[in-house]
């Protein structure tokens, strides 16, 4: 089987980072989103990827470069314009030929892996399978039905009064069916070939498309809250590795990464917590679920349940920041000016909560 990976896509709901930076490229856990998912399909044996990119695509290009640090050839294609899912395993069909492949979308983080799925899918009679997920408000979602053999009989985009709970979460299953069904469809009313329509083409045409259940968390990283809690997930999971400088005045409780060049100096970290290579934690509090990447700084603060990216600096805050996403080359700090005030330099879409 080939693996597929779709990293195209604006980011809108997470500007303004994704302004400068692929939404696939936020880190969960100081790794980035897109390199959990390449990790996911290498451990279930696919060795061929072929990853669609918008227009953030040469900055996926130089952070994957051609594979080699998985051991896995990587195909670039290139979507021209964001015209749907279907469209983009379409213009894959001369790299995907007629193997069997996964296609994954490349913002979802999904606990277990899916080797056992593919292990599943390649030794079926299956013509396609789809990953689902029980959802509590399934409304948001394209929700599945199924018979009683597990069996899709209906797909139906977010629908008003939903027929099920078991929601598309982004992970498919194809054999060379899929290129009959996008060659049929025809744009939503989005202007889009979308997937659901495609599988719904394959159903109608009483192909064999199966459900698996997903049953641990699935995590779809497009909004801050949502990244956040992904990144709480992937931390509840981590072994404690002290490879950085602890000095003696500092304490570091559970189960806390503390990557290569990184310094800890009086300073408490609360695990669990990841600090990146080259940041220095000085006088200061990092509490649970909390990541902060490479060649960061903080100083005098406390940071809870956050992720703060590369080459920021947190300084000599009078309160806890929390609940917070700090892009890259971000400086936050107490200003020492006269009157006091708060001084700004804001993105677009940006949230702030001041006191």
């Amino acid at each position: 089987m080939k693996g597929l990976i779709l990293s195209g896509g604006k980011g809108t709901r997470l500007r303004p980072i994704t302004y400068t930076s692929a939404k696939q490229l936020v880190p969960v856990a100081n790794r980035p989103v897109l390199f959990r998912v390449i990790d996911t399909i290498c451990e279930a044996g696919i060795t061929e990827i072929g990853i669609v990119i918008g227009d953030t695509g040469n900055e996926i290009r130089r952070a994957v470069g051609d594979g080699s640090r998985w051991g896995v050839q990587i195909t670039y294609i290139p979507q021209e314009q964001p015209l749907g899912l279907a469209h983009a395993v379409k213009i894959s069909q001369p790299f995907l030929g007629d193997e069997r492949f996964v296609m994954f979308l490349g913002d979802n983080c999904i606990e277990g892996g899916i080797a056992g799925l593919i292990e599943q899918f390649e030794d079926s009679d299956y013509h396609a399978q789809i990953v689902l997920k029980q959802v509590s408000d399934p409304r948001q979602f394209g929700v599945a039905e199924l018979d009683p053999q597990g069996q899709i009989t209906r797909l139906v985009e977010k629908p008003r009064e939903p027929q099920s709970d078991l929601a598309l979460v982004g992970v498919y299953m194809f054999d060379h069916h899929i290129w009959q069904a996008v060659a049929a469809i025809r744009p939503s009313f989005r202007g889009e070939l979308e997937i659901t329509d495609a599988i719904q083409w394959l159903i109608d045409h009483e192909l064999r498309v199966f459900a698996y259940v997903h049953q641990g968390w699935w995590i779809d990283t497009g909004k801050k809250d949502d990244l956040l809690e992904a990144n709480r997930l992937v931390l509840e999971d981590l072994e404690q590795q002290l490879v950085g400088y602890v000095d003696r005045d500092s304490h570091i409780t559970g189960r806390v990464v503390i990557e290569a060049g990184a310094e800890v100096i009086n300073s408490t970290v609360r695990g669990p917590a990841i600090i990146g290579e080259h940041t220095r934690i000085i006088n200061s509090y990092i509490g649970p679920f909390t990541s902060i990447y490479h060649h960061c700084t903080v100083e005098n603060s406390e940071i809870e349940h956050s992720i703060i990216l590369e080459h920021s600096i947190v300084r000599d805050l009078p309160h806890r920041l929390e609940e917070s996403l700090v892009g890259r080359n971000v400086e936050i700090a107490r200003s020492a000016l006269k009157p006091r005030a708060y001084r700004l330099m804001l993105g677009d879409n940006s949230t702030v909560g001041v006191l």
